[in-house]
């Protein structure tokens, strides 16, 4: 095997093989646990480098292993990919430091790491599938690694929030499967094409085409959690910390937006996705949702819960900027997908430490916390302005596109969507920064650590500082070489231009 079919293998295995290894470890060998966890995040991200500066300069690499007759388990890396396999290699090399602070002294670390690790693999298998049925194995994957990572601690309630979650995703999952199998009896073939395979099929089959995408968003809006079918991700927030950032940021809800783009672009195409009638409804819905997750987020008091709310919203621009049909709306949903991650994962890492730290969970005991954690809130002030939109930050690029290629397109009521999300944004967001810097502080915390002269632990602080900085240079240098924005550019021309 060459070079070029071996990488994309070496990227998945770079967090399936240490992860393997790290259930064996006992509790006790937390050095051991830890450099495998860092090895593997570091080496995936030398090997996410290496992959992107070839599929940059036109350098093909594709893995295929026979699976079933005539399917065969297929690992490609394009433009696409490497977008998605980028934001999950960066992200879960931050991550992984945030969480081996998190979890410090606590129970279970190894089955932890173990299903952290698997979701990673999970998420990168998703973003190289070449062709619908990977894509559905390792998205199933995704299913089955995260389930334990969501009931970790072990209480009642978070064992709950783990049925739910199961119910909503395996739900989701058998109509991916109903509809994937449903394909292939029609055309022999799943692989993802540039421009769709379905295109040109009978006219006759139209009908029936349009059942099978009905089935295949209702599979990904699941785990996308586009309404009404997000009902699990706001359970899911008596997970850890970074398990929270790690679902809201990186993986599934990622996994399932990065999905129904494979479904308009590389199963149907968007030309005939919109021939079809089809992108209008999709949009809708997208837009519904964006106002519907910032309407419920306006009223949550605990925290985690309005930033799952938020997400929510802030996934279907990704989704929206698909269904616009448009090169530059396009542009502005995929570099979305990447600063919605740093700029959501940030947002998570902090309210992390201000339950790990001071065992403030509600918005409520977040009164004049700014003086207590400077860092820690300069680091959520960064990302809540990025979410709302606010220039010269990450969101604001992401909104910008999406405007310009909603009127580039014709669809000028996109613009409404988003001028009123940015105002809903801003209204749960900026009460939270007005209780925390403005507000005098109690006399005392629901619950105080010590950390010396440090306001938290460097690995909990360090995390957030990173992310935050990333979402102002993400913006700064919104067009220099390499950023997530030129890339999304590169996608359109490379993939989607008619």
């Amino acid at each position: 095997m060459s070079w070029s079919t071996t990488l994309p293998l070496l990227i998945v295995g770079s967090s399936l093989l240490p992860g393997l290894a790290i259930f064996f470890l006992s509790e006790e060998r937390v050095v051991s646990r830890t450099i495998l966890n860092l090895t593997g995040a570091f080496l995936k991200l030398v090997l996410v480098g290496a992959m992107l500066w070839g599929v940059s300069h036109g350098h093909h690499y594709e893995t295929r292993l026979p699976l079933l007759p005539e399917l065969d388990l297929v690992l490609r890396a394009g433009p696409l990919a490497m977008l998605f396999v980028t934001l999950s290699a960066g992200l879960w090399l931050v991550t992984t430091v945030y969480a081996i602070g998190y979890l410090e002294g606590s129970p279970h670390r190894s089955r932890f790491f173990g299903f952290f690790s698997l979701c990673v693999t999970a998420t990168v298998g998703v973003a190289l599938a070449g062709n619908l049925l990977t894509f559905l194995l390792f998205y199933e994957l995704l299913t089955l690694s995260t389930y334990p990572l969501i009931i970790h601690r072990g209480t009642e309630e978070s064992r709950r929030a783990g049925r739910v979650y199961l119910i909503y995703t395996i739900a989701g999952g058998a109509l991916l499967l109903l509809a994937t199998v449903w394909l292939y009896t029609l055309t022999g073939t799943l692989e993802f094409t540039v421009r769709g395979f379905l295109s040109e099929l009978d006219t006759s089959l139209h009908p029936t085409l349009i059942i099978i995408f009905v089935l295949l968003i209702a599979g990904l809006g699941v785990k996308a959690a586009l309404i009404p079918l997000h009902g699990w991700l706001p359970q899911a927030m008596v997970a850890p910390a970074p398990v929270s950032a790690l679902l809201h940021a990186v993986a599934v809800v990622k996994a399932g937006a990065f999905g129904i783009v494979r479904i308009v672009y590389d199963v149907f195409g968007i030309e005939f996705t919109a021939s079809l009638g089809l992108t209008l409804p999709l949009a809708i819905l997208a837009a519904s949702t964006v106002i519907y997750g910032s309407l419920r987020a306006l009223f949550q008091d605990d925290l985690k819960r309005r930033l799952a709310f938020s997400t929510v919203s802030q996934v279907s621009y990704i989704v929206l900027g698909v269904a616009i049909v448009g090169p530059i709306a396009t542009i502005g949903g995929l570099v979305h997908l990447v600063h919605q991650g740093v700029q959501k994962i940030t947002l998570f890492f902090c309210a992390g430490n201000l339950a790990e730290t001071l065992g403030i969970h509600k918005i409520s005991e977040m009164n004049g916390v700014g003086r207590r954690m400077p860092w820690t809130m300069a680091a959520f002030t960064v990302g809540a302005f990025g979410m709302i939109g606010a220039p010269p930050l990450a969101g604001f690029v992401s909104k910008w596109y999406l405007g310009l290629g909603a009127l580039d397109a014709g669809q000028s009521w996109v613009m409404i969507i988003l001028a009123g999300s940015s105002l809903l944004n801003a209204a749960y967001f900026l009460p939270i920064l007005h209780v925390a810097w403005f507000k005098a502080p109690p006399d005392s915390w629901p619950m105080e650590r010590s950390f010396g002269r440090h306001e938290t632990a460097w690995a909990l602080l360090a995390p957030p500082m990173v992310t935050a900085i990333l979402v102002l240079v993400l913006g700064l240098l919104a067009s220099a070489p390499f950023s997530p924005l030129e890339w999304a550019r590169l996608i359109t021309t490379r993939e989607f231009a008619p």
